[in-house]
Parts: structure tokens; C-alpha cells; sequence
């Protein structure tokens, strides 16, 4: 399978660094070679990789059998049109595209055409969210945070597009209901995009989702919490630091521990819960810092994009999950622009 990158920028740097690993482990695994518009940054990259250079797409779609799209969010239809055309299996960095209506003309070419579309939500890789999942059970409320500095690299699309749609994606694969309404507020500031956008989604089954994205911070902040029933219990996890934790409640035969009180540590933390022990009867409250593997969440990513090819199975994160969280980013937007009228 030989494999491209298309657009070198930070984000295609570091698939281009990866899939070259990729291609060393593997036997049926090529690195076909970049393509970039700016003819500086492309060459500094073949040569920094060792990696062939295309001067054109016809270039890199004649040389390849799938692809990766690293460029910005305005180009993605057009490129990825371009490859899906001359038979290319793709894997998109988030958001699939601008519109609804260019992701449907790509899902249409990708059906027709038999071929794999991966959308890069790389959280749903994320280790921290791996080893806390399967925990969480069935979610009723969530609240997310997500905050950055300001980046010259990502003012073609606001902060919903840029970073609450890490978010939005992940709400979306965790609540298996429809949507009954959203509501959301925001502001531009340093863009003449929305800068900072928070939104409350509801949910048919009365799940709820508070998520809250702004590039006008100064420190790093990526954080969700899980309130859930079946089985009762609240979870935090931050991204960054890959910690996680969670409370539930239990039997006691269930405990993570035979005898947690005893354990200082764990005596401790559930002691911040008040009297809430002594009032739940049978049941117990346990807590749980899972293990984090050290895993690069990126190539994980990468390297399901390839199985499924392999398989002629669906992506982890498919086209129609990309369009659906593109969708919900839309409908956020919409409101914050019918709130911002009104107001006007």
C-alpha cells in the first residue's frame, strides 16, 4: 500500500515523521512522498524525511493508494475530490470539511467509488479516553473544556471547527440518542471568527452536553467530565496529562479493592465526598485511577486507517460520523449567529 501526505504543514509534519515509522514496521506498507503548494516547505521536508516530493496532485494521486489531507479546512474538499476521483483511499484531518454540502459530495464519491474515508478526531484514540470509557457506562451529563492560545495556523475557521469539534464528536459517540435542541453563545475577539463558543446540547433520551472551546487562553486546557447512570458514576479525565478518575458506586464484593479504606491514599479522596458512604446502604463507593498506556495516539490513528483498508472495513472514525459532528458544529454556529442578530 503505498501512502502520501498532502500538506506539510505542523499537523502534516508529524504524519509524514509517522508514517514513515509505519512503513519501516511494515512489509506491505509504503511511503509514497509529499506534496505541499509551497515548494520551500515541501523540499525542506523531503529532505529532512529522505521522502520523494510531488509537484502536482496528478503527481501524488498516479503514485499512491491512499492519502493523507493535512491542509487547511477550506482545501479539504477540493483536494480530497481530487484524489477520491483518481481512486484514493483518505484519511481527513478534522473537520471533514467547511459545509454539509461538500462532505455529501464526498461520502457520495467514496460509496460509489468503493473506497475508505477516515475523519482525523484523534481524542477517540486518545489514551486517556480509552482507559476511562470503559467505565463511564451511559452518560447523562458532560461537561467539556476545551482552551488553547491564540494560532495563526487555524484563522480560516472558528473555534468550533478548530477545537470544539474534538469535543462535539466525542459527545456524539458517547450518547446513543438524537439531538432535541442546542443552545450557544460567543464571540469574536483577535479573528474575524468566533474566538471563544459555548453550547449546551440536549438530547431525546435527556442527556445532556455542556461544551465549552476558546483560543484565547493562556495555558493549555483540555478537560471532560462524566456524570452516568447504568452504573451510577462521575469520571473526569484530562487530556493533556492523561490522567483519569472515577467514582461509582458498587457492591461491595464489586470494590476495585478488597479493603480500600484501609488503603490511606484511597481513604482520602473518598473522604472529600462527605457523608455520602454512610448513607448508600448495600452499596459501596469505589474509586478508580485506571492505567494510561503510553501510546502515540496519532500513529494509533494512522495505523487503524490502514487495517481498515486492509480489511475493506469501515474507518474507526467514519465519513458519516465526521459529516454528523460538521452538522452539530453548523447547528452551534447558526445559533450563536441568530443569538449575535438579535442582540444586534
Amino acid at each position: 500500500m503505498r501512502i502520501g501526505v498532502a500538506g506539510v504543514g505542523k499537523l502534516g509534519e508529524f504524519h509524514t515523521n509517522l508514517l514513515k515509522q509505519i512503513a519501516a514496521e511494515s512489509q506491505d506498507v509504503e511511503f509514497a512522498g509529499v506534496f505541499d503548494l509551497n515548494p520551500e516547505r515541501l523540499q525542506e521536508i523531503g529532505k529532512k524525511y529522505g521522502v520523494p516530493c510531488f509537484s502536482t496532485l496528478e503527481e501524488m494521486a498516479a503514485s499512491c493508494d491512499a492519502a493523507v489531507i493535512a491542509t487547511t479546512t477550506s482545501s479539504h474538499y477540493a483536494i480530497a475530490r481530487q484524489l477520491l476521483e483518481a481512486g484514493l483511499h483518505l484519511f481527513i484531518e478534522k473537520p471533514i470539511t467547511a459545509t454539509l454540502e461538500e462532505a455529501d459530495e464526498l461520502i457520495r464519491i467514496e460509496i460509489e467509488k468503493g473506497l475508505t474515508i477516515q475523519v482525523g478526531h484523534i481524542e477517540r484514540f486518545n489514551p486517556a479516553l480509552l482507559a476511562v470509557e470503559p467505565y463511564i457506562g451511559e452518560p447523562m451529563y458532560i461537561q467539556a473544556e476545551r482552551l488553547s492560545g491564540f494560532s495563526r495556523r487555524v484563522t480560516d475557521v472558528s473555534v468550533i471547527l478548530d477545537l470544539m469539534i474534538h469535543d462535539i464528536d466525542l459527545v456524539l459517540s458517547l450518547i446513543k440518542s438524537d439531538i432535541r435542541s442546542i443552545a450557544a453563545s460567543g464571540v469574536k475577539v483577535f479573528s474575524n471568527e468566533l474566538d471563544m463558543a459555548t453550547a449546551r446540547i440536549e438530547f431525546e433520551n435527556g442527556a445532556i452536553a455542556n461544551v465549552t472551546a476558546s483560543r484565547l487562553s493562556r495555558s493549555k486546557l483540555r478537560k471532560m467530565r462524566f456524570f452516568s447512570r447504568n452504573p451510577k458514576s462521575y469520571a473526569s479525565l484530562d487530556f493533556t496529562s492523561g490522567k483519569s478518575e472515577v467514582f461509582r458506586l458498587v457492591r461491595p464484593d464489586q470494590l476495585s479493592s478488597k479493603n480500600p479504606i484501609k488503603n490511606f491514599a484511597t481513604k482520602k479522596i473518598l473522604e472529600q465526598f462527605g457523608e455520602i458512604q454512610e448513607s448508600l446502604k448495600d452499596m459501596a463507593l469505589d474509586y478508580v485511577s485506571p492505567d494510561v498506556p503510553k501510546v502515540n495516539a496519532l500513529k494509533v490513528e494512522l495505523e487503524q486507517f490502514i487495517d481498515a483498508i486492509r480489511a475493506g472495513k469501515p474507518a474507526k472514525v467514519t465519513s458519516m460520523e465526521g459529516r454528523r459532528a460538521l452538522m452539530v458544529a453548523g447547528r452551534i454556529t447558526e445559533e450563536i449567529r441568530k443569538n449575535t442578530a438579535e442582540l444586534d
